[in-house]
């Protein structure tokens, strides 16, 4: 279609030429004394087409032969760029196919040919950018072959040049970098120092959180651990399945740092209420606040939801954590002057009634019965209990509870079998 028209647009011109220049009578008359010259004017028309284009074509050709440096200068400088990529693709290629000794000399490549270029006059636009991730490519390989020396040195002038104005957007890259070989030579308080520098948002990277995470359970430095897994599961950075078991087991850490009553309030007040409803944590932090000589009340009292979760559904916690559980009350027990409370006590008799067939409850009801000094019910309990009990370390104790309260009725023979049955448990 456009050729049709163009086609028709020429045979337009060529008849209004036609026209103009067939009946043309018009005569130029040039006066040069003594002579005149008489020009027909479609030949004057003629010849100044002429010239305009003889006059067009000469200034191109001046145009073209003036522009011959600039274009090998620009042809110069675009073949040196296409080197430099190609050994910046050599040294990343080398770099993942783990051909690092390739990938260190293919990148120094690429800061020779940038240094010649710029030693020639020829600048780059992003030339800080190409130093830096260069040095940076080096820096890598030679942490990979452990040469220290080659790998500092690399780095000081990646970081020298991600300083630039034109390579800021690197520096995060670089400063990352440097915490990952800081945490990979072992060096946690280097790894968290470059950690601390990064700015708020590159901070909060999944990749800044994992180093730090990596470094601060390096450090042992567990309440910057957990406050840091807490931020990787709320990014989704685990699965759900892996992010609870690291959150818990750095929470049971952090628990097991505290030495003393007032150190174990601060930790279970740091503790988010998720952490503080896991039976493991609340468990833990319960036995550690018994330990370092804590409050009874206090620490039997973080255990209340575990146990209103226990006794509402036997399933919801497994049978480790119920003996856990148990053990945890029973040291309460005996550490609360001897008798326990009557809170607690009330509790565990209504559990007991309403699932008489559990052989824990009615163990630690028998236990409870024993600290009251109510012998006979205690011993009851605790016959009954005994040959259902799955726990060998609570067989053991209702076998020792047993042996106690023989003796406390002169019952020699019964006492010594009771403490054979438990020894041979």
């Amino acid at each position: 279609m456009r050729a049709a028209l163009w086609f028709l647009a020429l045979f337009g011109m060529a008849v209004a030429i036609a026209l103009f220049a067939g009946n043309n009578q018009g005569t130029i008359t040039l006066f040069w004394p003594p002579y005149r010259v008489d020009v027909s004017l479609n030949l004057v028309l003629l010849l100044l087409g002429l010239l305009f284009f003889i006059l067009h074509v000469a200034l191109r050709a001046l145009a073209a032969l003036f522009a011959i440096p600039v274009q090998a200068q620009r042809w110069r400088l675009q073949h040196h760029e296409r080197a430099l990529h190609t050994a910046l693709l050599d040294a990343l290629s080398h770099l993942v196919a783990g051909r690092f000794i390739r990938a260190k000399k293919a990148a120094e490549a690429v800061l020779a040919r940038e240094s010649a270029m710029a030693h020639n006059g020829e600048t780059l636009a992003y030339s800080a950018r190409l130093r830096a991730l260069s040095h940076l490519l080096a820096a890598e390989s030679a942490q990979v072959l452990q040469d220290k020396a080659a790998r500092e040195m690399h780095f000081r002038q990646a970081l020298e040049q991600a300083s630039r104005r034109d390579a800021q957007e690197t520096r995060e890259g670089v400063q990352l970098r440097a915490a990952r070989w800081a945490v990979e030579d072992r060096d946690a308080p280097a790894a968290l120092q470059w950690l601390d520098e990064l700015p708020q948002g590159a901070a909060r990277r999944t990749l800044a959180l994992r180093l730090r995470l990596k470094a601060a359970r390096m450090a042992r430095e567990t309440r910057l651990a957990l406050e840091t897994a807490r931020l990787l599961a709320k990014h989704r950075a685990f699965s759900e399945v892996a992010a609870v078991g690291i959150v818990r087991g750095l929470a049971l850490e952090y628990v097991a740092t505290a030495y003393d009553p007032d150190q174990m309030q601060t930790v279970w007040r740091q503790l988010d209420e998720v952490e503080r409803s896991r039976p493991e944590v609340a468990i833990a932090a319960c036995r550690r606040m018994l330990e370092v000589g804590g409050d009874v009340a206090t620490a039997l009292n973080w255990l209340l939801p575990i146990w209103d979760r226990m006794v509402s559904r036997t399933d919801t916690l497994t049978d480790a954590q119920r003996v856990a559980m148990t053990q945890a009350l029973e040291s309460g027990f005996a550490l609360a002057a001897g008798t326990p409370d009557a809170q607690w006590l009330t509790r565990i008799e209504q559990a007991q009634m309403a699932n008489p067939a559990d052989a824990v409850l009615q163990y630690l009801a028998g236990i409870t019965c024993l600290r009251l000094q109510l012998w006979g019910k205690a011993q009851q309990l605790l016959k009954q209990a005994l040959p259902r009990l799955q726990d060998a370390t609570l067989e053991r104790s209702a076998w020792t509870a047993l042996a106690e309260l023989a003796e406390q009725r002169g019952d020699a023979a019964g006492a010594t079998q009771a403490w054979k049955s438990a020894a041979t448990v």
